[in-house]
């Protein structure tokens, strides 16, 4: 891995900006005194006025420059990429969640699949240093080996949202292979904090909470999440950004390792490395709260698994990191959010 660090005068554009993990990540760099250029198509999957919010925040930077594009929108990707040049690019933009997939999988492929491929080709046509993109801890699907290993093998996705972060991979490694463009795939295990996203476990549970509704609790409260607080996965971002992709000498086509390439290609997991049952998350939120819930206890759904726990030794051994924060901590954080933004 390069020693690389972010120059002064370098520019970093992150799509997905007005989103969850977008704007912390956004916010970290400017705060830091990098450059960003914003992207995001600001669409209608969530609370538009919460996306709004976000933006405000990252506008009040005068190194904050947004632009309103989809990734669909090719013509309007690449007029970014000639106007502003940028030096790494962190693609977040995504249709996000494993359940609304089950509905509506074309929107999925036009935005993670069309959408990445607009962005791949405009790094390959640009003077991208690395280009560090989303995958997810959905990409283990049916294993059930734990830890999961990013040198274990992904080919047995359980939802359509898995299988276009696992397409991802494949085609950021086909790019870094035929065109020597550098990539990072990072796998984000269950992601939550203030500023999350309406559709989330803790953002609904915290909600009919105070509303005295119940609460669905899937596959009766016997799932097991590696929830991983957001400044854990921006800073595991943050650090990785110039840790440019190198290929690996030492790979093996007579056994390939899966998070390595002959090409400037890896893949990371981020992840607390602690999984958590369902119930004592909830006991967290009720905690925070200081009321109970009301449960609907409920079957394991469609496309999901019951549990998920991320080997973080790769992402250790690279940029000497490893989430360490408490679901105690980061639920307080959110609901101490969640109060002051609804005014409840």
């Amino acid at each position: 891995m390069s020693n690389y660090t972010i120059k002064a005068d370098e520019k970093i554009l992150v799509t997905g900006a007005a989103g969850f993990i977008g704007y912390h990540l956004s916010k970290k760099l400017l705060e830091n005194g990098f450059t960003v250029i914003g992207l995001d198509n600001i669409n209608d999957y969530y609370d538009v006025n919460l996306k709004h919010a976000r933006l405000d925040k990252l506008k009040a930077y005068d190194s904050f420059h947004f632009h309103k594009v989809d990734l669909k929108d090719k013509q309007g990707i690449d007029a970014v990429f000639a106007e502003r040049q940028p030096d790494y690019v962190v693609n977040l933009a995504a249709q996000a969640g494993v359940r609304y997939s089950l509905e509506n999988p074309y929107v999925y492929v036009d935005s993670n699949i069309t959408g990445f491929l607009n962005i791949l080709e405009a790094c390959r046509h640009n003077p991208v240093k690395h280009l560090v993109y989303a995958s997810s801890s959905s990409v283990y699907g049916a294993n059930t080996s734990m830890p999961f290993s990013v040198h274990d093998s992904v080919d047995h996705p359980v939802s359509l949202y898995a299988a276009t972060k696992k397409s991802n991979e494949l085609m950021a490694h086909t790019y870094s292979h035929l065109f020597g463009v550098p990539t990072t795939g990072l796998r984000f295990f269950t992601v939550y904090g203030p500023w999350g996203r309406p559709d989330m476990a803790l953002f609904l549970f915290t909600k009919a909470i105070l509303e005295d509704r119940a609460i669905d609790v899937y596959n009766h409260g016997k799932m097991r999440r590696d929830f991983t607080y957001v400044d854990d996965i921006v800073e595991g971002v943050y650090r990785l950004i110039p840790a440019i992709a190198e290929p690996n000498n030492d790979w093996d086509g007579d056994k390939p390792d899966t998070a390595t390439s002959f090409a400037p290609y890896r893949v990371f997991n981020i992840g607390n490395n602690q999984p958590v049952e369902l119930m004592e998350f909830i006991g967290a939120i009720e905690k925070a709260l200081g009321k109970e819930a009301k449960k609907n206890m409920m079957p394991l759904q469609d496309g999901d698994v019951p549990a998920t726990f991320a080997d973080v030794e790769d992402l250790m051994n690279t940029v000497n990191f490893k989430p360490n924060t408490s679901i105690d901590t980061g639920i307080q954080n959110f609901v101490d959010w969640y109060r002051e933004y609804f005014k409840v």
